[in-house]
């Protein structure tokens, strides 16, 4: 592409959002911070445009309705397109998540978070991805999401400990993403999923042994794939996860 590739991220004030931001300018294209917290969104845009970046902000609440329909209608009017979209807010709900001692009031908050949101996002902003001569929608999931590593030996370290809303959001993200790859083949849209392993976050309260950079690595890659990219994988920096 010759003109400039605009790239949209939730939950980019901070944490990997924030690093697939940095990366993604980093490597020229355009970034909108999208964020729900105004004073965040705006320091994160500041601090992107002093290390160089362009970037700008996005009002962004993915569980609200006129907000994402706001948010598409302020790209639309900016820029006309989109051509990359990292579906990366997401919410964990909250320890401990016992499936006999649950709330499942918790469940039903992370699901529209991490589930219901990217779907909300993803269909508005949809028809401008459709104008793009090499859209790339990469949602960022989690092997924890993964049942394969959850049933085998070892599930307990490798997927974390039992929680009943976060680890099966992201298995129903997968499967939600997978729909979307069934609807959109034959055309140029690529869409993946995306690990970043155990990062070390406010999401987690830091325990992570992975620095949000390095989380960020595999995003930024799958929103600049090339044409013959895959679709419809789910990859760690190590490769594939397995489902």
């Amino acid at each position: 592409m010759t003109e400039t590739t605009i790239a949209l991220i939730t939950g980019a004030n901070k944490g990997i959002g924030y690093e697939i931001a940095a990366g993604l300018g980093a490597r020229g294209l355009t970034v909108g911070v999208g964020a729900r917290d105004d004073q965040r969104r705006d320091a994160a845009v500041a601090k992107l445009r002093a290390a160089g970046v362009d970037a700008f902000g996005v009002p962004l609440d993915v569980t609200d309705d006129e907000s994402v329909t706001a948010a598409a209608k302020l790209v639309e009017d900016r820029f006309g397109r989109l051509d990359v979209l990292v579906n990366n807010a997401g919410i964990t709900g909250g320890m401990p998540q016992e499936p006999t001692r649950v709330d499942p009031a918790i469940i039903r908050t992370v699901v529209e978070t991490n589930v219901i949101g990217v779907i909300r996002v993803t269909n508005a902003l949809l028809p401008l991805l459709r104008r793009s001569s090499a859209p790339r929608i990469v949602n960022m999931s989690s092997s924890v999401g993964s049942l394969t590593r959850q049933s085998g030996p070892g599930g307990a370290t490798t997927t974390g400990p039992v929680a009943m809303a976060y680890p099966p959001s992201k298995t129903f993200l997968n499967a939600v993403t997978l729909q979307y790859v069934k609807e959109l083949a034959g055309t140029n849209i690529l869409i993946n999923m995306a690990c970043p392993g155990f990062v070390a976050t406010d999401l987690n309260g830091f325990r992570g042994v992975r620095t949000p950079e390095q989380g960020a690595a595999t995003a930024i890659r799958l929103a600049t794939l090339p044409d013959n990219g895959p679709t419809g994988g789910f990859f760690e920096d190590a490769g594939d996860v397995p489902w």
